[in-house]
């Protein structure tokens, strides 16, 4: 498969042509998800609540939800996926059409990692992580796929004192350049975390991560990747979580808008999550529905053409209702957004002096109960 073009999410519109677009492009509900948490384990408080699955019995359970519009799955290497398990993956494409969309480099787990995984100041395990992305990317190659997940997750600090900050950041983004330079032609889609395992993990948040796409751009080299750079193509992206951008009390619409700014939206993970708190990986639509809302009109405004992927810890119920539930979430609010006034939206928000609070009295009757009699909008201004 060739690489995704992105370069139509940077794309600039009029107000009228904003409108025009809104009115002709819906987003495709293509869902991918991630085999980790198809049997979640327990936690630093609790045992498992599920029973342990082998990779096979997930895959299964992935076949299965195919039926319920499943159409990809991610997994980590070399835990979940590895040259000896590949088969499996391949299979489930040939038999129900679930392809796997991103290789993801295991580094975050592994008892080596202690102090980091590519910013570590270890050189054995630095080397350790750089092989094991390479490792990754070759995989990515060989079997297709969109783009290979990075999660900086054990890359940070605790105690911040006299922590060579700058010199950690140079570490983990030319160890990232050096992988992609090894196995050109392969787009990388960095996580944003603020927190969690680490006190304070690099690279965590939307800001920091176009930081990070920009810096690693820079430092690659082979020919292939200068090839694909100069014809605009961005390699190193982004794959934003709901519930990261929400611990950093970040706006997910906000942020979503941003990394579309520069096209390297090249995958989305949804769920739930408080302002702040743990990463607590709640089904989509559980809290703040309005805002899944937001973030989707978002989506449908710069054009985003990718999966939609829950990342979810369903600890207390069946994956499968899980699953179900969360495209479900996703299908009503992306039929509720398609089903707009775009034009006054639009309008009302580019002439907001001329139709104040007319928005929100438009959302509210949109969102209310059909068996609800309200008063009728205010006058709308053109």
């Amino acid at each position: 498969m060739a690489l995704v073009d992105l370069r139509g999410q940077k794309k600039r519109r009029t107000p009228e042509e904003m409108i025009a677009h809104l009115s002709s492009f819906s987003l495709d509900l293509a869902f991918s998800a991630g085999v980790w948490f198809f049997a979640p384990g327990g936690g630093r408080f609790h045992d498992r609540y599920t029973p342990n699955l082998t990779i096979k019995e997930r895959l299964e359970v992935a076949a299965e939800l195919s039926r319920y519009g499943l159409k990809a799955v991610e997994a980590h290497y070399p835990n979940e996926v590895n040259e000896d398990n590949v088969h499996l993956y391949k299979d489930l494409e040939k038999n129900a059409g679930v392809r796997l969309a991103t290789v993801i480099p295991g580094l975050f787990f592994d008892s080596e990692f202690e102090w980091g995984s590519l910013s570590s100041p270890i050189p054995s395990v630095r080397k350790k992580a750089i092989d094991r992305t390479i490792a990754a990317l070759k995989l990515n190659k060989e079997l297709d796929t969109d783009f290979a997940i990075v999660w900086p997750g054990i890359d940070g600090y605790e105690n911040p004192f006299g922590v060579d900050m700058v010199a950690a950041r140079d570490r983990f983004a030319e160890g990232l350049a050096e992988a992609m330079d090894a196995v050109p032609g392969i787009r990388v889609a960095e996580e944003p975390k603020p927190y969690e395992p680490r006190g304070h993990i690099l690279y965590g948040t939307t800001a920091e991560g176009l930081l990070l796409c920009a810096k690693v751009e820079s430092l690659l080299k082979a020919p292939e990747n200068v090839k694909l750079l100069a014809e605009g193509h961005a390699l190193m992206c982004m794959n934003p979580e709901v519930g990261h951008m929400l611990m950093g009390f970040e706006d997910a619409p906000y942020g979503f808008s941003l990394i579309m700014e520069y096209g390297r939206l090249a995958h989305t993970h949804w769920n739930s999550q408080p302002l702040g708190n743990y990463d607590q990986d709640l089904n989509v639509g559980v809290l703040s529905p309005e805002s899944t809302e937001a973030s989707l009109y978002v989506l449908k405004m710069y054009g985003y053409k990718g999966y939609f992927g829950p990342d979810i810890n369903p600890e207390r119920m069946p994956v499968q209702q899980a699953l179900k539930n969360c495209f479900d979430a996703l299908r009503a609010a992306n039929e509720r957004i398609n089903n707009l006034d775009h034009e006054k939206i639009i309008m009302a928000t580019s002439h907001p002096e001329k139709n104040r609070g007319w928005l929100e009295a438009y959302l509210i009757r949109e969102r209310a109960p059909k068996s609800i009699s309200l008063p009728p909008l205010p006058p709308f201004e053109k």
